[in-house]
């Protein structure tokens, strides 16, 4: 079955370059209705244009398709509201979010600055909250939203010298966590995209033959699945050269010992059993562990849970 958006409009941050242009085109091929947002700044955040973003509408509309330019600071949540109400003002709704935008302000923890970091912070993390904010009570009247916020390897498993954009990717996972407990039963799906591919972020990274393999549209052929009608809920998508796999966040079963035992000690000598992968489970929300600890330590306890 072909994945179509006729009658769905999507807003994609970062969208002037790279991976957010080729959501953005892919979209609006694909019959969305397409808000292309794009400060237009350098990749480490600094000037403004709006010539990027303008150039992916007019490449949108040459092949048929519907879609308008802005240029709001995503960190700015007044700039965000008024995109908001820019799309809706002009086609009544807002179905799709993709939280793309991001800089880099790479050194290592003991080299940058604590300017640089909440700088990346402020786009990467905030910037995802105004957004999802500013179309969060919207997609609960429709009763349908997706949106996507784009993680990174660099916050799942970490990368020398990118503490600050690290930090901030796991946090949007965080958020993906707990939006998708308060969206449920609206219809609004939350997921995480985590791609690698050839971009202004990695140019200097990688040579030549290696980039020619990471072309962001297969990273937007996963992007394109996690904004469908049957998109997944709470997914992290890994994508790159072709290449997609779910990453996951799993709790081991854990010890759990009785109450006059409980001690560091304890805890060191049986750290092994304790990091033991066996029985290990995906939580779907925070109280499940607290569930789990307290139905074992019940046991380990002699208490009754019946």
């Amino acid at each position: 079955m072909t994945i179509k958006f006729e009658g769905k409009v999507a807003i994609v941050t970062g969208a002037g370059n790279g991976l957010g242009k080729s959501h953005a085109l892919e979209l609006a091929r694909r019959g969305a209705k397409v808000v292309v947002n794009d400060l237009g700044g350098a990749r480490d955040g600094s000037g403004a244009s709006s010539e990027a973003a303008q150039a992916v509408v007019e490449e949108i509309k040459a092949f048929g398709g519907e879609a308008m330019a802005n240029g709001a600071n995503v960190a700015n949540y007044e700039e965000v509201e008024a995109m908001v109400k820019q799309a809706v003002d002009a086609w009544g709704r807002v179905d799709i979010l993709v939280n793309n935008a991001g800089i880099l302000r790479d050194k290592s923890f003991v080299k940058g600055t604590l300017d640089d970091f909440k700088l990346v912070l402020d786009v990467h993390v905030m910037g995802t909250v105004n957004c999802t904010k500013a179309v969060w009570e919207l997609m609960r009247e429709q009763g349908y939203g997706r949106i996507v916020n784009t993680t990174s390897s660099s916050g799942l498993y970490g990368n020398f010298g990118q503490s600050n954009y690290g930090a901030a990717k796991m946090a949007v996972v965080g958020l993906m966590n707990t939006l998708v407990l308060e969206g449920a039963k609206y219809d609004i799906r939350v997921n995480c995209l985590s791609p690698t591919a050839a971009t202004r972020m990695t140019e200097d990274l990688m040579q030549k033959e290696h980039l020619d393999l990471l072309k962001p549209e297969s990273v937007t052929a996963g992007l394109v699945y996690l904004v469908s009608e049957d998109a997944p809920n709470r997914t992290i998508l890994a994508a790159g050269a072709g290449g997609f796999a779910r990453a996951v966040i799993y709790e081991t079963d854990g010890v759990v010992f009785a109450e006059e035992n409980v001690s560091p000690e304890a805890v060191a000598e049986n750290f092994e059993a304790i990091a033991s992968g066996d029985n290990q489970k995906e939580l779907q929300a925070g109280g499940e562990q607290t569930i789990k600890f307290l139905l074992k330590s019940a046991e380990a306890n002699g208490i009754s849970v019946g």
